[in-house]
């Protein structure tokens, strides 16, 4: 079980928007950024503007059983929600940032109905509507927190996949972040196309000469 959350989301950052006459306010946060492997994941959710208390919280603050029974009960009440990923090819192309903005964007589009006002975890989108972008938004904010849960336990459900597709590194356990054994099975294994390598880390095995690596460093020939 997680510790105790030691901030407790409110309806603060909501609340100044809706002074404005803007009800609908989405949340947004993202998971994955600083990752070595997998996507970045953004997810965007409208909440009911009833001020009501939610057991949402930052996904961080959370256990693995707490993230997925939260993301459920964020699905069953929000008026609307999305997901959207980036993917490596997208960030090596885009840096993070731009793939992590481009992601938000998308995920934002497909709110139905449209937000008319944001509240992000410090992701300063350029949008055409009121935004809030205080940091830690995701432990002040039942919007942002609503959003953490959906992108955390979908990158996690993504980790899983990329797991079983590439056998020995480990994704399911250190979610495609720096984790000495991640860092191991890049020694051993080589890069695969679930790598972003426009990333530091894996940029430099990269330019290491090809003989310290198996065949999967670049890919199958045939």
């Amino acid at each position: 079980m997680a510790a105790p959350p030691s901030v407790t989301p409110d309806w603060s950052f909501e609340r100044e928007h809706w002074r404005r006459g803007h009800f609908r306010v989405a949340g947004v946060d993202e998971a994955g950024r600083g990752a070595w492997a997998g996507p970045v994941t953004v997810a965007a959710v409208i909440l009911p503007g009833s001020a009501a208390e939610y057991p949402f919280r930052d996904s961080k603050q959370l256990s693995a059983a707490q993230r997925e029974q939260y993301a459920q009960v964020v699905r069953e009440v929000a008026l609307s929600w999305a997901v959207e990923h980036a993917w490596p090819d997208e960030i090596d192309r885009l840096n993070i940032l731009g793939a992590t903005h481009a992601a938000a964007h998308r995920a934002l589009a497909r709110l139905d109905p449209a937000p008319q006002a944001l509240v992000t975890d410090y992701l300063k989108l350029r949008v055409s509507v009121p935004l809030s972008a205080p940091p830690r938004a995701d432990a002040l904010s039942y919007s942002v927190a609503a959003a953490s849960l959906l992108a955390k336990t979908e990158r996690d459900r993504v980790m899983l996949e990329l797991d079983a597709q590439h056998p020995g590194y480990g994704f399911a356990g250190h979610k495609g972040y720096g984790a000495p054994a991640h860092r191991a099975a890049l020694h051993e294994h080589g890069v695969t196309d679930a790598h972003r390598r426009s990333f530091a880390p894996i940029r430099a095995l990269l330019s290491e000469p090809a003989s310290l690596f198996s065949d999967s460093l670049f890919g199958d020939p045939g």
